[in-house]
Order: C-alpha cells, then structure tokens, then sequence
C-alpha cells in the first residue's frame, strides 16, 4: 500500500508547491552582446549555400540574443525580400526575442543567379536547412515564421525536418494553391467593380500582364484591398516590393498576386498537415489574398495548432493590423517557451 502511497503523496506536495516563474527574458547587455569569437557586423553574416548549379552566397542579419528562442524569418515572393519584416523588429526587441533576417537565394541582398533550375521548392527547402545549420539553430531554440510564398517553404521545411523545429508559424498562407485561385475566383473577384474585373480579365487574356493599365487597375481594386489596406505603404513595404526578383516571382508564383500560375500552381499539402507535431501558430486575416477560413481550418489539421485572426488585416497583417499580428506572435512564442503547445486567442 506503501508504494501506492508515495507518488501520491509526491504527487500533492507537488500540487502545493508554487509553480516554476516564468523565464526571464534576456537582459539588455545580455541581448545584444557581440560574440568574442567573431568581427562585430551588426549580425550580418553570408552563408555559402551549396547547390547543383555552385556555392552562392546568402544574407542573414542576426538581431539580438536569446537562447531560448531564435525566430528565423521566411519572407514571401517568392522573389521579394526579408525588408517587410522590419514591422516585427521593436515588438520583437522590446521582448528579448532573437530574430534573423535572411534573404532567400535570389533576393534582396543575397547572390542572384540567374539559372532557372534553382527555383524549386525541394532546393529552397535545402537551403533553409543549410542556413539553420550555419546559424547553428537546434530543436531547443528554433522558431521558423513563414509568410506567403515563405509559408509554403515553412510548412515543406517541417515536413522535411520536423525534429529540428521547436515551434513553428504559417502566416497568411493556405496549404493548397487550387484552393487559393479558388478563392481568388469565386470570392475576392466578385467583390470587385465589374468593370475593372471584365477589364483585368482581358488583359490576362491577352497576356498583358506588364501593361501600365494592368497595374493600375489591381493597385487600388486588389493591392490596397488585400494585400496592404494602408492608405500609404511603409518605406519598409515599398523597398522590398521594388526589389521584387522578377524572374523568381513570374516562374513561379505567376505574375500577379490575383491567382498562381507559375510552378507552384498546383502546390497541396492540405492532407499532410496531420504529420506537423511541432506547436503551430496559423496566422491569418479578414481581408487577406487568402482565404482566413482555411486558414483557421489548417490550425484544427495540424497535431497541436493555434489560430490567430487579425480581423483589421490583408495579406500583410503585421502591418496594417500591428498589434493584434506582432502581440498575437509574442503570446505563442513565450507560450511555447514556457511549454504549451497551443495558445487561444
């Protein structure tokens, strides 16, 4: 009787002793103290990737120190650039949270070769590996955000190497590109004037995807709708919407935000997403590209999933809805860090 005893009475002096206080986050000095070892860069490194095509070289800006969490950012395009994240850097800052910047092969200020056979989603995913390896991020400390296009690669890099994942986000993404040209199609088009959705349709019938015309009908219809409800975009928007790799983007997204039609047009991870075991943070919002109910779907599919909506938000949330993205991610990664698994909003 004894034996039974004793781990129940472990079991309520355990019960009566005061929880374990939260971590701390790091001190100021602590945060943004240079490493001996290495020449003071501001936290820039280039990281030699290898591929079949050379070594290239690609751009990471470490920003502060944590050793417990080490948020990499996945920007989206693909072809765009790691500048539209610069919304999350006080948030961030001000928690003690470490995050890198980096710019995908082909972006920003990353080398950009030219040959088309690069731009695959099997070798983007290795290069995320190369790059997690480098930085020497492990399962105790590495949190990988993917936003758009960087969704899709977030989601493949998970299901490619979950063991190496403490926590994972999905922002602004859906797991099926038919689903997300079904969305474009039968939602978001109707709710345009239908004259300028008659014209943009004959304009992509003609193939006349560069014409003047063409953007300035999907700016204010479309863009300023969906992707940045912001009556001014941020320098931050601008910048890495200008230095969009063109090529990268048209091969494979396609070329405009309204529908893929590139490589990835038939892109579906919708029946794998059971497989992610890692804790999940599916972020989406009202007036998306995308479809928030989806969204809010994959966060049920997944084994340990959180939904956040950014009800004030379009495709990029962590701008025009700021504090419900940037304070929604601080609660999940703090969350996880003190060993939940699932945060509700």
């Amino acid at each position: 009787m004894l034996r039974f005893l004793r781990p129940l009475s472990l079991a309520l002096l355990a019960a009566w002793l005061p929880a374990a206080p939260p971590a701390k986050a790091p001190t100021l000095r602590a945060y943004f103290a240079p490493k001996a070892s290495e020449l003071q860069a501001a936290g820039v490194r280039l990281i030699p990737i290898r591929t079949p095509k050379g070594t290239f070289k690609v751009w990471t800006k470490r920003f502060g120190h944590n050793p417990r969490i080490k948020l990499l950012l996945l920007h989206g395009g693909p072809g765009a650039t790691h500048e539209y994240f610069e919304a999350l850097e006080n948030w961030l800052g001000a928690e003690g949270i470490e995050f890198i910047y980096y710019d995908q092969l082909g972006s920003g200020d990353s080398d950009r070769p030219t040959d088309d056979s690069l731009w695959t989603i099997d070798r983007f995913v290795d290069e995320v590996e190369q790059v997690r390896q480098a930085l020497g991020l492990t399962r105790d400390d590495f949190y990988l955000l993917g936003h758009s296009w960087g969704g899709v690669l977030a989601m493949e890099y998970a299901l490619k190497h979950p063991q190496n994942l403490k926590g994972l986000i999905i922002s602004n993404m859906m797991a099926s590109i038919p689903d997300y040209n079904r969305y474009a199609e039968t939602v978001l088009g109707p709710q345009m004037d239908p004259a300028v959705l008659k014209e943009i349709k004959a304009l992509e019938a003609k193939g006349q995807y560069e014409s003047p015309r063409y953007m300035e009908l999907l700016t204010p219809a479309f863009y300023h709708e969906h992707v940045c409800r912001l009556a001014e975009w941020p320098d931050a928007v601008n910048r890495a919407f200008g230095r969009m790799n063109r090529q990268v983007y048209v091969l494979m997204q396609g070329p405009s935000e309204f529908g893929a039609s590139g490589r990835l047009e038939h892109w579906d991870r919708k029946a794998d997403l059971p497989r992610l075991a890692m804790p999940t943070l599916v972020i989406g919002a009202a007036h998306d590209t995308m479809d928030p109910a989806h969204m809010k779907w994959m966060a049920g599919q997944v084994q340990h999933g959180s939904f956040l909506l950014c009800p004030k938000g379009s495709h990029l949330a962590m701008w025009d809805d700021q504090a419900t993205y940037a304070q929604g991610l601080i609660r999940f990664l703090e969350a996880v860090d003190a060993g939940k698994r699932t945060v509700r909003f």
